[in-house]
């Protein structure tokens, strides 16, 4: 197996976890480059439903080492019950999991902003987990705030870091909504113990490993188009969700990346705020919701639906360089007649090609569609693609062409095993 990164190419719940799970089986090690808890990979093994938030899928093979890097934002209670609940259900947490001394830590008045932020924002709320990210990240940047894993195992660090934090927060935060100095001090050292045995200098760890020929899946959270630079800015996530995240979210070099996966579900969704040029409000998007079962994994929000966007795909690949392509959730498309692709926007009567930077732009985006014929038979037992139905391949077909890009892998439902590879 080459080392790969899977990367979502939508808005993000394009089935990520699903097809690092699937590729698991053959990596020795599973990296987690970026985001935080605000992100949900489903994994459904033998009708038994796992949601990760920060461990990587690849927790759910024996054997398998999962990396969470410096790229990511870590929720001290989030990972302690994410591992407390993985315990519970059979899956041992032990030397299987390493965790990078660099990584920002998420504290529990970045999420008290966060909900003050989006309370008060002028121009409107973005439509975030209000789960702490933004702000974390916001202090990563800061440099004079963040608080490293590292700094959370130094007495001294820790508690001059939070008092300033306190201090600096109170500004934005009503003094009710912080917590109490001395009871995050507390909590704090108490979970820092729990994480410990983890901490180590990932980065180290993952060049060595590939230059030992162990074989890497790099697992991405969101999708490109909420990347803080690519994607529909601001209504963005606050990292880069992108390939580019990978190399500065575990610290490897380029050379390191064989293959890049993009994950494409087959119609497009969207969770949150944001312009959305084929979101579907008529009946045809609630019974994509409904058969999808399009729920945020994260937060339970119900997700947007819309037919495939070949214009925001075309986009996706041409940034991220995809080589592979992974198909998901071709089975929701069966009980429609007629499947519509987005091939181009109508913008004050010019045609766009092109996926534009403008938000304003975006906004007043028309969908240019090409109809496409659809197959009207379940497939969710096929496990073949000669199986398929006829207009099934030619949908497939259809995408592969236009990304320029090969398809490797179908998902045709939730299950491990409803996968067919290419």
């Amino acid at each position: 197996m080459a080392n790969i990164l899977v990367v979502g190419a939508q808005w993000g719940d394009e089935g990520k976890g699903k097809i690092v799970d699937f590729l698991a089986e053959e990596a020795d090690i599973v990296a987690r480059y970026q985001g935080g808890p605000n992100a949900g990979h489903s994994v459904v093994i033998n009708g038994e439903k796992f949601v990760l938030h920060l461990i990587p899928s690849g927790i759910l093979h024996p054997g398998k080492i999962c990396v969470i890097g410096n790229g990511v934002v870590i929720s001290l209670e989030a990972i302690c019950r994410e591992m407390d609940e993985l315990e519970s259900r059979g899956i041992h947490i032990d030397r299987n999991l390493l965790i990078s001394d660099r990584a920002h830590v998420i504290m529990p008045y970045h999420i008290a902003l966060e909900s003050a932020l989006e309370g008060n924002r002028d121009g409107g709320r973005i439509g975030t987990t209000l789960r702490g990210v933004g702000p974390a990240y916001s202090d990563k940047m800061d440099r004079l705030c963040g608080i490293r894993v590292v700094d959370l195992l130094e007495d001294e660090m820790l508690e001059e870091r939070i008092s300033y934090n306190l201090r600096r927060k109170a500004i934005y935060v009503p003094p009710e909504s912080l917590p109490d100095k001395d009871e995050l001090l507390k909590s704090c050292r108490s979970l820092r113990e729990r994480i410990r045995p983890f901490v180590t200098d990932t980065a180290l760890f993952m060049n060595q490993a590939i230059k030992s020929g162990k074989k890497v899946l790099y697992e991405g959270a969101q999708g490109t188009m909420l990347d803080v630079d690519f994607g529909t800015y601001p209504f963005v996530t606050s990292s880069n969700t992108s390939v580019g995240g990978v190399l500065t979210g575990l610290g490897v070099g380029p050379r390191a990346i064989d293959e890049i996966m993009g994950v494409v579900k087959a119609y497009t969704t969207r969770v949150g705020k944001g312009p959305f040029p084929t979101e579907l409000k008529d009946k045809t998007g609630q019974e994509m919701r409904r058969r999808g079962v399009e729920y945020g994994a994260t937060t339970g929000r119900p997700r947007r639906c819309g037919w495939l966007d070949m214009v925001a795909l075309r986009y996706a690949a041409r940034i991220n360089g995809f080589t592979r392509l992974a198909i998901t959730k071709l089975d929701v498309l069966d009980a429609f007649d007629k499947i519509k692709v987005c091939v181009a926007y109508e913008y004050n009567g010019s045609k766009l090609t092109d996926f534009p930077s403008s938000l304003s732009v975006l906004s007043k985006c028309k969908p240019i569609y090409e109809d496409l014929p659809g197959w009207r038979s379940p497939i969710g037992g096929i496990k073949t693609l000669k199986d398929m139905p006829p207009n099934a391949r030619r949908y497939l077909d259809y995408i592969s062409e236009r990304l320029e890009t090969p398809i490797s892998i179908v998902s045709v439902g939730p299950e491990r095993n409803q996968t067919i590879t290419l």
